[in-house]
């Protein structure tokens, strides 16, 4: 062998990085996709072997969209990307010092994953701020699954309307609650609301869904908080014209299957959603970090957890704070917080400069309220109407995750417009002889990836 040349077993004993990414959501996937050209070992985990457009969410659920215009297999993305891997499954522990994680599958058993550099991108679920025995009577809207239990519960209220011969029965199957008036509460009410009066006018022979009482119910003295005032009451006429009755400074106490109690009213309801509050995954008390007043992860000026440099924390699960004010937890956030940590791990595993702290760059706040009127706040900027509503639909086809997601959904608005017809509007049967199989009790070590060379 020439002096200078590197024997085969030392080629081999160089192992690459591995750089393991928990959530295959917004933030992850951005991660993911910024480490392309990374020189390391990527492995993305998620319990879904789907991402998902949380925006357009309350699209599935008001049958304007089905999930897969909505969603794309996370595996899509291993087969651009080399470097990549993608691992179905669920982490139930997180070792820092060791540098492991505990990962479990159904009928597999639990297994160890290790790391060099950990990502954290595992988003929020549903708060019901104490109160997890309403969930069961209002569901929440987080998942496609969620979208779809919320879909067939509105069109299963409107088939048991049509069978009743009571009215009060009637009445109380054909009046939604909505509790929360964030983005998605006044987003998914005003649909709702839109379908009731125009798709399914004509479906029905007992009964008029245009008849339909909605209600939004807010505990803060205005819907959208986060909005400037002015487009909050713009917003809240908006929905007041299409038939949304709208309730601020009003807390629900109580809700079961017959209905909730509002600031100590009784209103009669089959159908309660909640819209309301977010928790950040569980995963955030496993990194054993300090957490703020919600449970999100404080992080440091590279989003970074404290006294570790290679454990990092986006999206909706991190407290970020720029200019002495929280980052909000919505979508653009969470992507430009995954392609910074992807450049910055990047960087540091090339040897590179490393980069200057992490800095949102607020390109405006949107949400639609119905057909042709939309809100978009960015600094002093303050819009809304149909222009804001074009605005909305062009930015909100350019980001879906593949073009077949953008072609899909822009044919399907395009009709859903022009007719007031929606394409999604199916009750899934639940078969009861479907049961998951158990999880293994064994635990077993996932090896690193076969060795490759260096450049």
């Amino acid at each position: 062998m020439a002096r200078g040349e590197t024997s085969t077993a030392e080629m081999e004993s160089v192992r690459m990085p591995r750089i393991v990414i928990i959530g295959g959501g917004i933030a992850g996937v951005a991660a993911a996709r910024t480490l392309g050209k990374c020189r390391a070992d990527v492995v993305l985990i998620d319990r879904r072997n789907h991402h998902v457009f949380q925006p357009l969410l309350y699209q599935v659920a008001a049958a304007i969209l089905s999930p897969a215009e909505i969603a794309a297999p996370i595996r899509q993305l291993a087969a651009k990307q080399k470097n990549l891997s993608v691992m179905m499954a669920e982490v139930i522990g997180i070792n820092r010092m060791a540098r492991t994680i505990d990962v479990v599958r159904p009928g597999f058993g639990a297994r160890k994953v290790p790391f060099d550099y950990l990502i954290v991108a595992a988003g929020v679920g549903a708060s019901y701020f104490g109160h997890d025995e309403f969930a069961p009577y209002a569901p929440s809207l987080k998942t496609i699954s969620d979208a779809e239990t919320i879909r067939a519960k509105v069109l299963d209220a409107y088939e048991r309307a049509e069978e009743t011969d009571d009215p009060n029965e009637r009445a109380r199957l054909m009046r939604f609650v909505l509790v929360g008036g964030g983005p998605t509460g006044v987003e998914l009410a005003a649909s709702l609301a839109q379908m009731a009066a125009v798709t399914l006018r004509r479906n029905f022979r007992e009964i008029d869904p245009a008849k339909s009482s909605f209600l939004l119910v807010e505990a803060g003295p205005r819907i959208l908080p986060t909005f400037a005032e002015s487009l909050s009451k713009k917003a809240a006429k908006r929905l007041e014209q299409i038939g949304v009755e709208v309730l601020t400074g009003a807390k629900v106490e109580h809700v079961d299957d017959k209905g909730v109690m509002v600031a100590g009213k009784r209103i009669e309801s089959a159908t309660v959603l909640w819209t309301a509050g977010v928790a950040p995954s569980p995963l955030v008390k496993m990194l054993g970090v300090k957490t703020d007043r919600g449970g999100r992860a404080i992080v440091g000026p590279s989003l970074n957890v404290a006294d570790d440099a290679g454990v990092f924390v986006v999206g909706d699960a991190a407290s970020v704070i720029q200019n002495g004010r929280p980052v909000p937890g919505v979508a653009q956030p969470a992507i430009q917080e995954g392609r910074y940590v992807g450049r910055l791990i990047a960087a540091a595993i090339n040897g590179e400069r490393a980069l200057r702290p992490f800095s949102y760059f607020d390109k405006g706040t949107m949400a639609v309220v119905g057909k042709n009127f939309a809100i978009l706040e960015r600094g002093s900027i303050r819009l809304s109407g149909f222009f804001v509503y074009l605005i909305w639909a062009m930015i909100h086809v350019m980001v879906l995750p593949q073009l077949q997601n953008r072609l899909r959904v822009q044919t399907q608005w395009l009709w859903s417009y022009f007719t007031g017809q929606r394409s999604s509007r199916l009750i899934p049967e639940i078969r009861a002889d479907v049961k998951t199989a158990p999880a293994a009790a064994s635990l077993q070590t996932i090896a690193p990836p076969p060795q490759r060379l260096t450049a």
